[in-house]
């Protein structure tokens, strides 16, 4: 049986996606449970950056369809640690901000290094070891993004399989393509999409993409994210490799319409009973009402 295969972008706010994928009358407060309900995963790349309070995380969880998932950039400053110590520290920061507020909607979180960073068997073994199966009884899915040199090795796979985590395929040809054959889960980030397309990417790109995801899906949950590169063009590239997967997801703009404003119209006035002694006043001639 295939594992499922959900596909996004980084991000729900960027200027030129306000007139190149959200419908006017969507408002930036909007945004997020627009997207939510035209793809079926995001990555949060604002994480990375900043820490947000469990409150963020909880509006996040319950303005997105139940099936929609999040995944979470790790802050920075979590990748550059060099002692056991300060990386416990500086990891558990970031786990401990209230992700997991997000429940089920949890996704892969991004362990990102500069590439900077070659592989020493040493470092990346007590990096691992730091990480936490699981918070709060959620189960966490760690994915190393790495893009130095050196990580193309059994030395590397073995870890990533030992400690139950994957490395990020990137799809930059600047960056190592690796993909993590013994994990349960895949992530890719798509980096390469490109202006004078509309959705970014050829058809036989898409297609491309596609049976990847088809292939890794026989064995693992798959996380699509296109990312970077032409962004513009980066909400057009996820719908149409979710239109090639035949996994679109109903779209109820219902769901994010204003409500409705009660009718500014009031009621009549209850007509007054006609005094006992008063004579009936000669009748009139009716005139239709408009409704």
């Amino acid at each position: 049986m295939a594992h499922s295969i959900r596909v996004g972008v980084g991000g729900w706010s960027f200027d030129a996606w306000d007139e190149t994928f959200y419908p006017p009358g969507v408002s930036k407060a909007k945004q997020l449970q627009y997207m939510s309900r035209r793809m079926t995963a995001v990555e949060v790349n604002a994480t990375y950056y900043s820490s947000f309070k469990p409150d963020t995380f909880s509006k996040w969880r319950d303005e997105t369809p139940d099936s929609f998932v999040f995944s979470l950039k790790a802050h920075r400053f979590s990748t550059v640690r060099k002692t056991r110590e300060d990386m416990q520290k500086s990891t558990g920061m970031f786990l401990d901000q209230g992700i997991t507020q997000l429940k089920h909607k949890l996704g892969p979180i991004n362990w990102q290094f500069p590439e900077t960073r070659k592989f020493d068997p040493e470092y990346f073994a007590t990096f691992l070891s730091v990480l936490p199966k699981e918070k709060d009884g959620l189960r966490l899915r760690h994915a190393l993004e790495v893009r130095g040199e050196g990580f193309d090795t059994p030395a590397f796979s073995d870890l990533l399989t030992k400690h139950g985590a994957t490395v990020v395929y990137a799809e930059d040809d600047d960056f190592p393509k690796l993909h993590h054959t013994g994990g349960d889960f895949a992530v890719a980030r798509l980096m390469q999409s490109k202006e004078g397309v509309a959705s970014g990417y050829s058809k036989k790109e898409i297609g491309r993409f596609a049976g990847l995801a088809k292939d890794w899906a026989g064995k693992k949950d798959v996380f699509v994210f296109f990312i970077s590169g032409a962004k513009k063009c980066n909400p057009a590239a996820a719908m149409a490799l979710q239109d090639a997967l035949g996994i679109v997801p109903k779209f109820d703009p219902a769901a994010i319409a204003p409500p409705k404003k009660a009718s500014q119209v009031k009621p009549a006035a209850p007509k007054k009973a006609a005094a006992k002694a008063a004579p009936k006043a000669p009748a009139k001639k009716a005139h239709a009402k408009k409704k």
